[in-house]
């Protein structure tokens, strides 16, 4: 159960830092890209003898599909993800309410107009599948060797934030379905209808990551 929690927590913290920095900087991309990554840092270094920290339901299926991880703990950690990034939105909210200019946003992902470069509902299936396939891949790296585990949780970070650094003004960076679900739900409209891509394409990039890295990090 502590490993639920853990992933519950780490998961809320995510959201309301990414995405709250990303609303009160005016979606500022260095700002955005750097709350990100400081986030899973700070996470990273409390909870990860928990869970792992994965706090993110891409990487929870990359170590089932690598075997880290049972069936029963992937279930459960979802499970846990997707209700601490709903929390996470909802205290975000909240906290956004009480200001003199009301809630304009959570920081949800979207592509055609939503896009703040226009892209297109393809063109942001390619870069959430990329951007996770990077993200995940160097997860699995980074966590493969125990020599590598106190610096695990500053490139895991590092690597988020240049993800996002690329990706903020192209679908606003999920890479996460746990962390766009609460915001679009919340949000509700375009960010919900628009949800299934930021729920699909990080999940396929995510499993392409565990496929490759199998076959080019492991003797298998």
């Amino acid at each position: 159960m502590k490993k639920y929690i853990s992933e519950f927590i780490g998961t809320a913290v995510l959201v309301i830092f990414g995405c709250g920095i990303a609303v009160v900087s005016g979606g500022d991309l260095v700002a955005t890209a750097l709350a990100f990554g400081l986030a899973i840092v700070a996470m990273a270094y409390v909870i990860g003898n928990v869970s792992g920290c994965h706090v993110n339901p891409a990487v929870s299926l990359a170590m089932l599909i690598s075997k880290r991880m049972t069936l029963k703990d992937f279930c459960g950690y979802v499970v846990a993800q997707f209700l601490g990034g709903l929390a996470g939105a909802g205290l975000l909210y909240g906290i956004l309410s009480m200001t003199t200019g009301g809630v304009t946003g959570l920081g949800t992902n979207g592509y055609g107009e939503a896009s703040a470069l226009g892209l297109g509902m393809w063109g942001a299936v390619l870069v959430e599948v990329v951007l996770t396939f990077v993200f995940v891949y160097t997860i699995l790296g980074v966590t493969a060797d125990k020599e590598k585990s106190s610096i695990a949780g500053v490139v895991i970070g590092l690597t988020l934030t240049f993800v996002h650094l690329l990706g903020i003004n192209l679908t606003g960076t999920s890479v996460n379905p746990a962390r766009s679900f609460g915001p679009a739900l919340i949000m509700g409209g375009t960010a919900m209808a628009q949800y299934w891509v930021f729920l699909v394409a990080p999940l396929v990039g995510a499993a392409l990551s565990a496929v490759v890295y199998k076959y080019l990090n492991t003797e298998e």
